[in-house]
Parts: structure tokens; sequence; C-alpha cells
């Protein structure tokens, strides 16, 4: 069994429980050596081991290594608070990954990480060893539990764990029931934001962003960090889910998000999240009506800074824009250039370790996210730690996230209306036309349906010192009747070509009903499905399902079970997947009862990328969501 690197993910069943009790539902034990226990439980060692033997029904054998210097991610208390946008925070991880990404062996990988598991804190542990299996080579095709199995607290009301905690508890597994979850469990229709919490609250929103942001982590080495257009996918990213909640709140009769840009006006979005801390043992902070930011002062956080600073980073982002460089750090001026100059501004606006000057422009999406989780005690006053916007995992609950981002899209947006227009070169595709395209749901051409449903999320793996077995807790989520795309390209070369087929769908009229001027609307389209295709001479009919979508995760996994995890073939590479797409059940907008009018938009480029034509191969129909 210990050849089987899958061993592993076993790391990430009870983060707060010992790692010598047997894991999962297998019972599977780590024979660890003795010196490998905390200080405090050595001497017992023995005692310890045996007194686990009988539920053990096997054990994964750990070699042991010379151990290396943890001081620094022991910094940070084990059941303290962890964010990544704190910089202490963020060096103390840094250096948890760098340990486990130089380990030469998986036997040693293995080994130092059961080593550091009752050590360092709980959610940093989490954190940097799924940012480790992701980008190691020996270990990148596996893929980590989805955080609702393993932290459940940032996704379930704090009310339902004594509940929860009961079941376990008293019902035998096979016996238990699904405890229900209120959909209106954060705040009631009192509260005109309510409308569309069940977006910002679903699960496998929140899940895709933290996910997002371990493959693609803005602190760490350089071959952790550094990927293709990292800093324009930070962009693109963060653009799709502005544009998807956009389109939610017009759908539900709310006007479009507000940025967020005056820092010393208070923020009239309350959000009271409801949630518990189990790794830290406390609630997580409300923010009250009419909340102001005010300067930070928490240096144990290395957490000191005004609100100027922050006004002083976007107005030298602003005036890069407009003058069309920003200044590296060695004085050497860096165009913003229409192929590489979002990038350069995602990096630099995130501040990842690829920001060409971090002194010059700061570190504004994460500080301004910082400044907004503490703002309920910004000096440590009151030793409060930090809101949901603090975590990568919560912060897509939160209201003011949307307007943050709306801000920081703007700031984007601000320097793509300073490129050219697309020329004919650029969109053309020699000889191919797309003639005609279909929307099909259940017979209806056109229309998409969409409706509530339930689905359970096992959180028995998140539940330390419970007995074993199932303990579901039912959700309620937006879904919509799966459809088909038919897409009729004409083909009026010789030869056989091949294209890059692009489907975006946006809401076709704005707040007063009025239809949307394209400079409106194309901020506001939502890719739906990208996929390669060989276009024969002639005429090509293609069909396409919404399942097959590429840029969604499936249903089943959002809502799966590490001890489901199939053990091969197939079946297995199904299971396993990158982790960054979008939820498939929010796929389509909600829509409304008596329709919700959008327009569909299908374009085929030049997979080569080098064609040219005064042709548009593009198409754009009309149609209805209810």
């Amino acid at each position: 069994m210990a050849s089987d690197k899958s061993s592993i993910l076993y790391l990430f069943d009870r983060p707060s429980e010992p790692v010598y009790i047997p894991k999962g539902n297998k019972k599977v034990a780590f024979d660890i050596p003795p010196n490998y226990l905390p200080e405090r439980y050595q001497n017992m060692a023995p005692q310890l081991f045996n007194r686990f033997d009988d539920d053990t029904e096997s054990k994964l054998p750990v070699k042991q290594i010379t151990l290396p210097d943890i001081s620094i991610p022991l910094q940070l208390g084990r059941n303290q608070a962890f964010s990544l946008f704190i910089p202490a925070h963020r060096r103390m991880s840094t250096r948890l990954i760098d340990i486990f990404m130089g380990m030469r062996t998986y036997e040693d990988f293995l080994s130092v990480a059961v080593y550091c598991r009752d050590r360092v804190n709980s959610t940093m542990f989490i954190y940097a060893l799924s940012v480790a299996i992701l980008h190691r080579p020996d270990t990148k095709n596996l893929e980590i539990p989805p955080l609702t199995e393993v932290f459940p607290d940032r996704y379930v009301d704090g009310g339902i764990f004594s509940r929860v905690r009961e079941e376990a508890n008293v019902v035998p597994a096979g016996s238990r029931i699904p405890i229900e979850i209120p959909r209106d469990y954060t705040a009631s229709d009192l509260d005109e934001e309510h409308r569309v919490a069940y977006w910002r609250e679903d699960i496998g929103i929140n899940l895709h962003h933290w996910h997002w942001h371990l493959v693609y982590p803005f602190e760490g080495s350089i071959e952790i960090v550094k990927k293709d257009r990292r800093g324009e996918l930070f962009y693109y990213m963060h653009e799709q889910i502005m544009a998807r909640y956009n389109c939610e709140r017009l759908c539900n009769r709310l006007d479009r998000v507000k940025r967020f840009i005056n820092w010393r006006e208070p923020i009239p979005e309350a959000y009271f999240p409801k949630l518990d801390s189990l790794v830290a043992s406390r609630t997580w902070p409300a923010r009250h009506k009419g909340a102001v930011l005010k300067d930070l002062n928490r240096p144990t956080d290395e957490l000191v800074f005004d609100i100027q600073d922050l006004e002083r980073w976007r107005d030298r982002i602003y005036e890069a824009i407009h003058t069309g460089f920003v200044v590296h750090s060695n004085g050497q001026r860096i165009q913003l250039t229409e192929k590489d100059g979002i990038d350069v501004l995602g990096d630099m606006f995130e501040a990842s370790i690829l920001t060409p000057n971090r002194n010059m422009y700061g570190d504004l999406h994460n500080y301004g996210h910082v400044a907004i989780a503490y703002v309920h005690d910004p000096d440590h006053r009151y030793l409060e730690s930090f809101g949901i916007m603090g975590d990568t995992a919560t912060d897509m609950r939160d209201p003011i996230f949307y307007r943050w981002h709306a801000f920081v899209d703007d700031v984007f947006q601000e320097h793509k209306n300073t490129l050219p227009q697309y020329t004919e070169q650029q969109l053309g595709f020699p000889g191919i036309e797309i003639a005609d395209i279909r929307l099909t749901t259940n017979n209806q051409q056109n229309i998409l349906h969409t409706f509530w449903s339930k689905a359970d999320v096992d959180m028995s793996r998140g539940l330390d010192f419970t007995p074993r077995g199932p303990v579901l807790v039912r959700f309620t989520h937006l879904n919509h009747a799966d459809f088909s795309y038919t897409i009729v390209v004409n083909n009026r070369n010789n030869a056989s070509r091949k294209g890059t087929v692009r489907i975006f769908i946006g809401p076709a009229e704005d707040e007063r009903g009025l239809p949307f001027t394209y400079r409106q609307q194309k901020n506001l389209m939502i890719e739906m499905d990208k996929f390669v295709v060989t276009l024969s001479p002639g005429k090509n009919v293609i069909e396409r399902k919404s399942t097959e979508s590429s840029v969604t995760i499936p249903f089943e996994r959002t809502f799966r079970s590490l001890d489901e995890r199939p053990t091969g073939g197939e079946s297995l590479q199904r299971y396993d997947f990158c982790g960054c797409g979008w939820p498939q059940h929010l796929l389509v907008p909600k829509g409304s009862k008596e329709g919700f009018p959008m327009e569909l938009f299908v374009m085929v480029s030049d997979y080569t990328g080098d064609a040219v034509s005064t042709v548009y191969p593009y198409f754009l129909i009309c149609l209805f969501v209810s």
C-alpha cells in the first residue's frame, strides 16, 4: 500500500485529529517513528500506538528521514486563523511549501508531511500540502479532496454542528438521515442583497475560488508561481465571476454591482456569515452596516498601513495605465503592450512574486481584502481575527467582495480601453462562416430552464473525534435542465481547417428593460464553452452538449467523496481533474418566471492563430431563461 501515492490524501482526513489515529472509512493508520509524535506524546508512544491497533485495518509505513527546520511555520499557533492575505502567514506557508517541494522522493514528501501535520497550523498545513501535491511531478495527478470535506465549518451554518455531532454519536452509520440547511440562514428578505445569497453562498462557487488560488498561488518559489499568462488569468477569472454575478443580480431585479472606489465612505452592505471556525474555536466576525475602513495597525500580523497607501497605489496603477508603462524596481520601463500589458497588470495588482515593483505599486488587491476583513478591529484592541474577506475559501460569500472586484475589474477595463481595437486580421478566419446556431432544451429551441435542486455533502471527514460513517447535510442550490447547441459551419476552403469554438451568453436588457449597448454588454458576457473542432470542406454540423463544457466541473465532482475515489482506469481519470472550473450546476443564470431575455454569441477562430479574412465567423441569437 505504501507504493500507492494516493496514500498521502489520508492526511486530509480530520486535520485536527492526531495523525496516528486510523484515517478514513478503511481505517488506515500511518506507522510513524516515535520521534514524529509531538514532544508531549513521545514518552508514551508505545501506549498510544497500541491503543488504536484494534481499530486499524491496515498500516502505511513512514520512512524515517532527516527532519527539516520548521521553526518559521511554527510561528503561527496551531489553532489560530490562517490567511494568505496576511504577509506573515504568507511567509510561513511559503516556507512550508518549499519544504514539501524540496523533498527528493515521494516517500520523503510523505514522511515530512506526516511529521508536520500535528505540529503546524491545521489550515496552513492543508493549504501548503494541497499546493505541493498539485505542483510536484510525482503527485500532480492526484486530486485533493474538496475543502467541504476537510473544513466543513467554512460552508455550513455554525449552529448545525451540535446536531451533526449528535447524529454521528447517537445514530448508527446506516440509519443517519441528512440534516437540511435552510436556504435563508444568513439573512432575511428585508436585506435586498439577500436575494442573491443563494449564489454567493453556493458551495461550488466558493470551492472554485479556493481551488483557483491553489493552482495559481501568488507566493512561493518561481516554478510554482510563474505560469503562462498568470496575471491575465487572474483578471479573466475574476472578470467572469463579476459577469456572472451581475447577470444573476439582473435576474433578481437588482442593479449591477457598484464598484467600491471611495474607501473613506461607510459601507452600506452588512454581512453576518453565521459561520464558526472549528480550528480557532471562534465565530467568524460580522460586518455591520455603515462600517468604515480604517488605517491598520496590527504589527503581530505584519500589517501596518494606511488607507492613504491604498489610494496611492491605486493612483500609481492608473498613472501607469495612462502613460502606457510601469517602472520596474531596477528603474527600467516596462511597456503595457497589447499582448502582455494585461498580464503585467495582473501580477502587479495581486502583487505576486512576479510584480515588477512592489515598493511603487504595492499590493492593492490583497491589502484591500485585508482592510475590509479587519474593519471591525483594525488596531487589534479587541484581539479579534479577520472576517470572511480574509480567506479565499469564504470571501465570495460577502457582498463587498463583488464591490471590491468591480473596482478591480474597472482598473483592468481602463487599460483595455487604451488598446487599439481588434483588426480584421486578428478576428477573421478565411473561408469559414457560421451559417446557423440553435440551442435546444427538452425539444424547445432557444429556451433554458432553471430550477432548485438539493444535494448532500458528507461532513464526517471533517468532524474530529466522532464515530465514522457518513454524516450528511443537505443544501438547496440552483440547477438547470441539460441542453445542447447545434452549430452549422461552412468551410469554403478546399481542405480541412482546425478551429476553436467559443460560446458566450449575456443579458439582453439593462435594469430599465432597455437593450444594452455593445460596450455595456461585452463586460457581461459569460463564457459557456470552448472547444476545438476540425472543419471539413463544405457544411459542418456541430452538436455539443452543455454537460461537455470545458469551462465547468461536472456536478458529481463538486459533491464527491474521497472515500468513493475509484482505484484506476477511466473512472479514476474522470474523477481526477484540475478543479479550477466553474460548477456545472451554475452554468446557467437563474432567469425569471416570466422569462429573462439573453443573447447567445458563438464564434470560431483559427486554431493556428495566423489567418486573415474579411468574413467574421460569429453568430448571435436571442433566447430566454426561465
